[in-house]
């Protein structure tokens, strides 16, 4: 896990030791609030990383899944701009 990470996952848990339950209880509301935006903004951020990454020279699905630790299918779903179940996708045509 990458350093940048660790601080993410320490943040949180910090708001779980927040002493006056009152306090904590708001910071975690307002963490809860903002998430699916934040998600958002996450996935369209990796995305553009994805892209970045097929981008270079002899880039394939599977070579950057690779890199990724994912399968090419889940690559291909990123580059697509897919999340959530396969029912959510645009159905084809033909």
């Amino acid at each position: 896990m990458s350093e940048e990470v660790q601080r993410v996952f320490d943040a949180i848990d910090a708001l779980d030791a927040i002493p006056d339950p009152v306090e904590r209880a708001r910071a975690l509301g307002a963490v809860l609030k903002a998430l699916p935006s934040k998600n958002k903004e996450l996935k369209e951020a990796r995305g553009r990383a994805v892209d970045e990454l097929m981008a270079r020279p002899g880039a394939s699905l599977r070579s950057v899944g690779a890199e990724l630790d994912l399968s090419f299918s889940t690559v291909q779903d990123i580059i697509k701009g897919y999340s959530g179940s396969g029912s959510k996708r645009p159905r084809r045509e033909g």
